[in-house]
């Protein structure tokens, strides 16, 4: 996939309708998402509905409307939305990342679809895609209108942050982590302006990228994926909300509401859908696709499953 002349990295079909939407979550962000629907739907009824989030840094350009698209055909009204602070969403404090306010997108796209007419309330689901599949979770865990919720490549973001990657942070480390986090603080209100994250570099350098790098690289900078907006970093200071937040913790208030955890056999992130599959007591189906690297599952219609998506939020919002 490259992107194309209207900024999205694949094409629409002619069987779908895309329609730009705004709306606010409840800390008055004004957010911008894409609603899909199947351009012969009914709207003499009401149909079930999905909120689709990006992976971390995505923006609705890219995998979300690939999936939104791809379940509108199947019937389902689909959103994908910008997360607050990021691509066309509002915010002032731009580039931040913050699990309470992520999570706090999805209930706020879950508002929204409540109030098209053709939508049934009591059948809304959440789809998170990488990083968004960690907020998802968080959002569902206190939003019981989300009737059920698929991640897919998930990460957990917070728990990346606060552990390390694979939990190999240690206790001293992570407190010098949160003595540089105040020290950049003032450096912040000294400079008059937050400083950002590292982004991936514009080529590949010549002693070559760690494969993790490597392979968002392949996304997000080359033409399969790349879209301006997710060229620059959060702030470096959006850690301390996720250091607080820690690993998903509340995962059984979930329940009897059911998971699906897609992930990809070459996944390097396989190892958070396996430990939420082995946290969630049996309330969780994990589906494992064969010769999936992590960001396949972002926009590889011929690996992502979306026949088990499709039977899973017809059976679960039923």
């Amino acid at each position: 996939m490259a992107e194309h002349d209207d900024g999205y990295t694949f094409e629409l079909t002619d069987e779908v309708a895309r329609t730009p939407v705004r709306y606010r979550n409840r800390f008055g962000v004004e957010i911008a998402a894409d609603l899909y629907r199947a351009r012969d739907l009914d709207e003499s009824s009401t149909h079930p509905a999905l909120v689709i989030g990006p992976p971390h840094g995505g923006v609705k350009e890219q995998g979300p409307g690939v999936y939104a698209q791809e379940m509108a055909r199947r019937g389902f009204v689909a959103l994908g939305f910008d997360p607050s602070y990021n691509g066309e969403s509002g915010g002032d404090a731009r580039h931040v990342t913050s699990p309470e306010v992520f999570a706090e997108d999805f209930s706020a796209g879950v508002d929204f679809l409540g109030t098209l007419p053709y939508v049934d309330r009591n059948r809304i689901g959440a789809i998170g895609i990488c990083g968004s599949g960690g907020f998802a979770l968080n959002a569902a865990q206190v939003d019981t209108r989300i009737r059920a919720v698929a991640t897919a490549a998930m990460y957990d973001i917070s728990r990346v942050v606060r552990n390390g990657w694979q939990d190999t942070t240690s206790d001293d480390d992570r407190r010098k982590q949160l003595v540089d986090l105040a020290d950049q603080r003032w450096k912040d209100i000294d400079d008059g302006q937050a400083a950002l994250t590292p982004t991936f570099p514009a080529e590949i350098p010549a002693d070559g990228l760690d494969p993790i790098t490597a392979e968002f690289f392949e996304y997000y900078v080359a033409e399969r994926g790349h879209h301006p907006p997710v060229d620059r970093g959060f702030t470096v200071t959006s850690a301390m909300a996720h250091i607080n937040a820690g690993a998903l913790a509340h995962l059984d208030d979930i329940a009897p509401r059911r998971i699906l955890l897609i992930t990809g056999d070459q996944a390097h992130s396989r190892y958070f859908s396996d430990d939420v599959h082995e946290q969630t007591n049996g309330s969780s189906e994990l589906v494992v696709v064969p010769g999936a690297r992590h960001i396949d599952l972002y926009d590889r219609t011929d690996l992502i499953p979306f026949d088990t998506l499709e039977t899973f939020f017809l059976e679960q919002l039923d």
